[in-house]
């Protein structure tokens, strides 16, 4: 499925970006049948799974990498990779479960793509002499006021990944481990880290 595909359906309903739903999640028989016309290459039965999932997958890309605009471009990465790739659910799981899984790993790999670039950034600083001052963030005004999820989005990237997958998500460490390479022992560490941090943060 091609991009400007993806751009005709959000523009026919422009609220989509945000993360909303425009109907009710298909039933599970109804779903079955839309995944078997859209391999056939059924534009409109994958327009209608895109319709019905986009929210939830919009949303965990949005608190994984804490950047709307990027959670936007990951979010159309992830139709286009499931559109690619739908000769490989084999239906012994909901759709919704299978294209999660798809939506959790552009936005990890969003995520290392975006580390590789910090690093190369900082390497090329480093051979320039030239000092590192601080977070390329801007700093948030002390009077602004945290809600839950500007809290999370405000955690390091370590700890705010773990947190969303395990206790937003729903995912085990060991999960987490194979899913971002990281020790079982590391992502139990994040994870109270970023709840520690979470807690003075919403205080």
């Amino acid at each position: 499925m091609e991009r400007a595909a993806l751009s005709r359906i959000r523009e026919e309903d422009p609220s989509l970006p945000q993360g909303t739903q425009t109907r009710e999640p298909v039933l599970d028989l109804q779903e079955a049948r839309l995944v078997r016309s859209a391999r056939t290459g059924d534009m409109e039965a994958f327009e209608a799974l895109y319709r019905a999932h986009v929210g939830r997958v919009h949303a965990v890309c949005r608190r994984l990498l804490a950047d709307p605009g990027r959670a936007e471009e990951v979010t159309q990465d992830v139709f286009v990779r499931a559109w690619q790739r739908l000769d490989t659910f084999g239906e012994r799981s909901r759709f919704s479960t299978w294209l999660h899984r798809i939506a959790v790993n552009c936005a990890i790999d969003a995520l290392r793509g975006e580390k590789r670039r910090r690093s190369r950034e900082q390497e090329d600083e480093n051979a320039g002499d030239r000092v590192e001052t601080g977070s390329n963030r801007p700093p948030r005004p002390p009077e602004a006021r945290l809600d839950l999820e500007s809290a999370i989005a405000s955690l390091p990237e370590g700890a705010r990944t773990v947190f969303v997958l395990h206790d937003v998500e729903g995912y085990r460490h060991g999960e987490i481990s194979r899913m971002t390479g990281v020790a079982e022992g590391t992502s139990k560490a994040q994870l109270h880290r970023a709840r520690r941090l979470l807690r003075g943060r919403l205080a």
